[in-house]
């Protein structure tokens, strides 16, 4: 049968990352604890995409192995995984989950895992160098009646298992584009002006602004199918801006594509419909 062992909340996954390094107080080394993560997902590997204002929770999964001493399903076993970029001593920038982590067991010594990691524009992102890759780590302690809060603890009583490296993902700036085809009706072999604009995040005044020297299409579906083509390419330009013209042959809908950049993730803008007369 499996058992089910909530994580002892303190505070999250910022307690555990504190739990791992004892207070200068605290007496006695904590021993290794026989655990390792494996297949550890962020996201389920994709991409993170974080706007200006609202706080993205994403999900995040492992397995562990651990020795048959080690109880996962004790009140004071605490496990969970935070990312960082930059290096993982001295990172410059790390982020926690504000949940702690879920495991149940599979068998005595294995267990599936699942948490969740909060990241909060304006409050984690410290500045637009933080769309970049992140990597994972995971953090375990079992503390075996020991008191977290006595800085006079033996901590020798105390495991801990810290894993780098467990996982990466990439941290992006959300998207925005939009499309407005005109005239709209249009005569049949007119001229189509199809304008738009391609922002995005920053995470240092936290607004969109234009997102230039873009290559964006612009696509064109006929009424009454179901699959967009690229009319051609253009660029942003030095405010995000776009502007381009076609010639009017059937009704149908207008729209530009973006396909995205390492640190931007690819948008689409809703389709704009023109009667062709």
């Amino acid at each position: 049968m499996r058992l089910r062992a909530t994580v002892a909340a303190v505070s999250g996954a910022l307690a555990l990352s504190a739990l791992v390094t004892p207070s200068a107080h605290a007496t006695g080394t904590p021993y290794a604890l026989d655990l390792s993560f494996r297949n550890a997902k962020v996201n389920a590997g994709r991409p993170i995409v974080v706007g200006v204002s609202q706080q993205v929770t994403v999900p995040v999964a492992f397995t562990i192995k651990h020795g048959a001493s080690v109880d996962v399903t004790a009140d004071d076993f605490r496990i969970g995984a935070e990312i960082y970029r930059g290096s993982s001593e001295e990172p410059d920038n790390t982020i926690f989950g504000s949940q702690s982590s879920t495991c149940t067991e599979t068998s005595s010594t294995t267990a599936v895992c699942e948490g969740s990691i909060d990241i909060t524009p304006g409050y984690d992102l410290l500045s637009n160098a933080d769309a970049t890759t992140w990597s994972a780590k995971g953090l375990a302690v079992a503390l075996n009646g020991v008191d977290p809060d006595d800085e006079d603890a033996d901590w020798s009583k105390v495991g801990r298992a810290v894993q780098d490296q467990i996982t990466s993902n990439k941290l992006q700036r959300a998207s925005r584009l939009t499309a407005d085809a005109a005239p709209e009706p249009v005569k049949k072999g007119g001229t189509v002006t199809v304008t738009g604009k391609l922002s995005r995040a920053n995470w240092e005044d936290f607004e969109y602004h234009g997102y230039t020297g873009q290559s964006v299409q612009l696509q064109f579906r006929k009424k009454g199918s179901d699959t967009y083509t690229t009319v051609k390419t253009i660029k942003s330009d030095s405010v995000g801006n776009l502007k381009t013209t076609t010639t009017a042959t059937a009704d149908g809908y207008f729209r530009y594509s973006f396909a995205g950049t390492r640190t931007t993730p690819a948008v689409k803008a809703a389709g704009d419909y023109v009667d062709v007369r």
